[in-house]
């Protein structure tokens, strides 16, 4: 079952076409990897799916049901903000500067949305919330404000808020270029588990070893348009594209 289709995605800021004709379907339990340069479009890309960016035009769709479709004018038309709020309840992103709220605790943070976005009872969201930082080695964080935490706690603390949310698929955007090399493997650990339970992920990352290792298809992005894709060791061992060998020898170099 194909949980997002985004067809056909253009997007400019002004004379700059930072999306070109970009088309990507990602499977139920599939975890996908996207790289590339800097400017390439990975983030822009990433923005638009979770509605960060409108579009101008292309088609997006969650679980199948539509939530942008290009008009007869050629332009991007969204569906109402009602069936908007249904379908951004199917996707979480995580973001590479944590985003916590800095006044709320942990457990807050965590139980904020599912209260009042979701209507859940405290009870539930607070015991969802637990459960998660227990998962996550973080108990014994619940009262501790963001400021206490390590970066690598941080981020730790921005997946499980996206979880809390209980979504159908987890964007990741750079998680770990904020954190120093030891936490970036605390943070990049607990992905791999969600990787285990088939949490269905796109991750824009440049961690060539981690994409090797936990993603089922690798995207290489480059000038806003898909340049490879395949498998890890397809696209990250044995290359076809010559911008694709060009970006993975410069990192190697």
């Amino acid at each position: 079952m194909k949980l997002l289709e985004m067809n056909h995605i253009k997007k400019s800021f002004g004379d700059n076409q930072v999306l070109k004709d970009f088309s990507l379907s990602v499977e139920k339990g599939e975890v996908v990897a996207i790289i590339g340069p800097s400017g390439g479009g990975k983030s822009t890309f990433l923005r638009c799916a979770t509605f960060l960016e409108t579009i101008d035009s292309g088609e997006i769709r969650y679980m199948g049901k539509p939530a942008a479709t290009t008009g007869a004018d050629g332009k991007a038309v969204y569906v109402s903000p009602a069936e908007m709020r249904e379908i951004r309840g199917y996707f979480g992103l995580v973001f590479q500067s944590f985003n916590l709220f800095p006044h709320y605790t942990v457990l807050k943070n965590i139980t904020d949305a599912p209260i009042s976005v979701q209507k859940r009872p405290r009870a539930e969201a607070e015991a969802t919330a637990r459960q998660l930082l227990a998962k996550m080695g973080l108990s014994d964080k619940e009262n501790a404000y963001p400021y206490q935490l390590s970066g690598g706690q941080q981020q730790r603390v921005s997946i499980v808020r996206a979880l809390a949310m209980h979504p159908e698929i987890l964007f990741f955007d750079e998680p770990t270029s904020a954190l120093d090399p030891e936490l970036t493997g605390e943070v990049l650990k607990v992905i791999r588990g969600l990787a285990d339970e088939h949490m269905t992920m796109v991750i824009v990352t440049h961690e060539i070893g981690f994409a090797h290792a936990v993603a089922d298809r690798v995207v290489f992005m480059d000038g806003g348009v898909i340049a490879e894709e395949g498998t890890p060791d397809e696209v990250l061992s044995h290359p076809k594209n010559e911008r694709t060998a060009a970006f993975l020898s410069r990192l190697t170099d």
